[in-house]
């Protein structure tokens, strides 16, 4: 698993520049270094600039990348991030068509069946994935991403090139590609957050590749190709070949994730999902004499706090202590603190380079860095409620009438902090539900489902797109952020394409969630586990974080320099810091309420390291600057300045600055950069900018 970036363009040479252009290449590896801390590798061609850092889980000797391979006098190239399942059956056949191979691992095959195959090779792969190839002979770089969106890619068109990125902070290491916001990633951050819109970057002018889909990138344009799609047809199966065919597909598929040149171990819930997941793991193992590793998550103390409820019927513990004496595992009890979660808060936004899931993604950041302490490669329970039907929501009343997201039906808990003017300029109901709109009339229909199964579908649908994507990203940047290969059996595309179709009271047989899993793991599990009913990621119950949080919030609402201010009402502020428990329902998901609100404006809330300004006052000779620690303003009408360099934001190639009422540029570092209309240069999570006031 590795993060990947480059960029493209057909008419510039960019080794008329090469030194340039590869300290770019350096600089989009450095700020994903922790996707990939083995080795990190990088190839400039004239048209084509390629970087890559790997986490060295296959093929350990020759697998670093770019891959480079030759057919007649041209060159192709290829960087990837991800996992391919049927690496074996693709290489035999590419073998079978003459076609030799210099290293072991999945990079090189992908590669090839492209040279062989051209894009639609990528119909013929089972994995996770995100890759870019340079194709010398159509003078293109092609784009592409695994079929459920498991691992990232993004991109932008700056100044008639491609730009791309397995993260957005890659994107941003390109000298003038600077994180912007507008009316559009407001709405997504407060309105849709932390989830967001696929295809959307949030930031303007960024693009998230969707998942099945390749981007053809040449001299004529962009071009976008889908290469797979959800069909809806009727289910002919009875329930006895529905379960028999759903049990092979769910072993097979976790069978097949396990391949790795370094030792792999698992997530354990006690849950029935990541529990199967570990039980087919530790069979497979033990037929190389290999015991299975495997790690359970919690908060300390928790258990002097927990209180049971709908969403969290029971702790975690009790069943996790039943598997792994039922698989004779070693198991390893991983523990949370509040300072920990709470510290590690702003560490998730960086890791995601946007608001996150609060609290949940804190915890699992922090988990997974205890994990990857041993382990690369870990393999999780993630997706199998969106796939199976195990969230409330899939069969409540008030969300089958509900014409919003399921999980999110009541904006009002999320404008309880905000204030009326930015509620009003963002009109966020009017933007949740045509976004709402827009993508359940992408629903695959099939003509003979009763209202009730459309509305199902539908549901069925906005889980795939929406709540299981933001899960995957969240498994992704927390796993990755600390150099973490974490796999989803349960996402494989054969999986989802079968249960897509397969109906509701075959899903949910005699009222129980999920029935037809736990019909399918029958001969795995104790009964006690596989029948236990469903139970989240755990969450703290500890009153103490809820203060920690209240006195964190406390100290940006204090803060005049905080940018969350712009935003906050400070009196419903105060008033919502007194008694936050009585939040209510929860604003996302199941367990997101009044401490996960708090977090999630404190994710917001990052105080600058430094505050650099500059100030001009009457009588300061034209071209000099004063730099103060802490805010300024101007106090002249212009002044002239000479800006040495290429150039950057707001900065033309002759090293002259236009002529800009506000103007900001960087001066050193990286990290998410903010405009400002205040006169007021704030730098943000490591970023130097200065502001100039009618500067020419």
């Amino acid at each position: 698993m590795c993060g990947i970036a480059g960029f493209y363009q057909s008419h510039f040479d960019y080794l008329t520049e090469e030194d340039h252009y590869r300290q770019i290449l350096e600089d989009m590896e450095k700020v994903q270094k922790h996707r990939g801390p083995d080795e990190q590798g990088n190839y400039l061609d004239s048209h084509f600039g390629l970087a890559h850092v790997r986490l060295s889980v296959r093929d350990l000797v020759s697998g670093r990348q770019p891959i480079l391979k030759k057919t007649g006098d041209k060159t192709f190239g290829i960087v990837y991030n991800g996992e391919l399942y049927n690496t074996t059956e693709l290489k035999e056949d590419l073998l079978k068509k003459g076609w030799e191979f210099s290293t072991t691992g999945d990079t090189e095959v992908v590669l090839t069946g492209y040279m062989e195959y051209g894009p639609d090779f990528v119909k013929q792969m089972n994995g996770i994935f995100a890759f870019g190839i340079m194709d010398p002979v159509k003078d293109c770089l092609v784009l592409f991403r695994d079929r459920l969106g498991v691992k990232p890619l993004f991109y932008t068109c700056f100044h008639d090139q491609v730009i791309f990125s397995s993260e957005i902070k890659g994107l941003f290491a390109y000298p003038g590609v600077t994180p912007k916001l507008d009316k559009k990633g407001l709405n997504e951050i407060f309105s849709i957050g932390p989830a967001k819109t696929y295809g959307c970057g949030v930031f303007k002018d960024i693009e998230e590749l969707l998942p099945a889909h390749y981007l053809v990138c040449n001299a004529a344009g962009l071009h976008t190709e889908c290469y797979w799609k959800l069909e809806s047809k009727p289910h002919t199966d009875s329930y006895e070949q529905t379960v028999e065919k759903t049990a092979f597909l769910v072993r097979d598929a976790i069978r097949r994730q396990i391949i790795s040149d370094v030792p792999v171990c698992t997530f354990l819930s006690g849950g029935v999902d990541s529990s199967l997941v570990s039980a087919v793991c530790s069979a497979e193992l033990k037929k190389k004499n290999k015991q299975l590793t495997t790690f359970s998550f919690d908060f300390k103390d928790n258990h002097k706090y927990f209180t049971a409820n709908a969403f969290q019927p029971s702790m975690d513990r009790p069943f996790v202590d039943i598997m792994v004496k039922y698989l004779g595992s070693d198991h390893h009890y991983l523990e949370c603190d509040n300072v920990t979660q709470a510290d590690l808060l702003y560490t998730s936004v960086e890791a995601r380079d946007l608001p996150a899931m609060a609290d949940v993604d804190s915890s699992l950041l922090y988990f997974c860095s205890q994990v990857s302490r041993t382990h690369k490669v870990a393999l999780t329970g993630e997706c199998a409620d969106e796939i199976f039907g195990g969230y409330p929501w899939f069969h409540k009343k008030e969300c089958f009438k509900a014409k919003t997201f399921p999980w999110t039906m009541d904006l009002s808990a999320r404008k309880v902090l905000l204030s009326d003017d930015f509620i009003r300029e963002l009109h966020m109901d009017e933007y949740v539900q045509a976004t709402y709109e827009k993508s359940v009339a992408e629903t695959p229909r099939l003509a003979e489902d009763t209202p009730e199964e459309a509305r199902r579908r539908e549901i069925a649908w906005l889980n795939l797109r929406w709540f299981m994507q933001t899960l995957l990203d969240r498994m992704d940047r927390t796993s990755m952020h600390s150099g973490l290969e974490a796999r989803v059996p349960f996402a494989d595309h054969r999986i989802v394409e079968y249960l897509w179709n397969v109906p509701w009271y075959m899903k949910t047989r005699d009222g129980v969630a999920k029935h037809l899993l736990r019909e399918s793991g029958k001969g795995l599990l104790p009964d006690e586990v596989l029948w236990r009913r469903k139970s989240p990621y755990p969450k703290t119950y500890d009153r103490a974080y809820e203060a920690l949080l209240v006195g964190r919030v406390r100290e940006i609402l204090e803060d005049n320099t905080s940018p969350v201010l712009q935003f906050l009402d400070k009196a419903k502020t105060e008033k919502f810091l007194e008694s936050p428990s009585d939040y209510g329902k929860p604003w996302y998901g199941q367990l997101m309420a009044g401490p996960q609100m708090l977090a999630y404006m404190d994710e917001k809330g990052l105080k600058p390291d430094t505050v650099w300004g500059i100030h001009l006052y009457a009588g300061l000779e034209s071209g000099k600057m004063g730099l103060l620690d802490g805010g300024t303003m101007a106090s002249v009408f212009g002044f002239n300045v000479t800006i040495h360099g290429k150039g950057g934001h707001g900065s033309r190639l002759d090293g002259k600055a236009h002529i800009m009422q506000h103007f900001v540029f960087p001066i050193i570092g990286k990290g998410n950069m903010v405009e400002s209309d205040t006169g007021i240069c704030q730098i943000y999570r490591r970023i130097f900018m200065i502001q100039f006031f009618r500067v020419q």
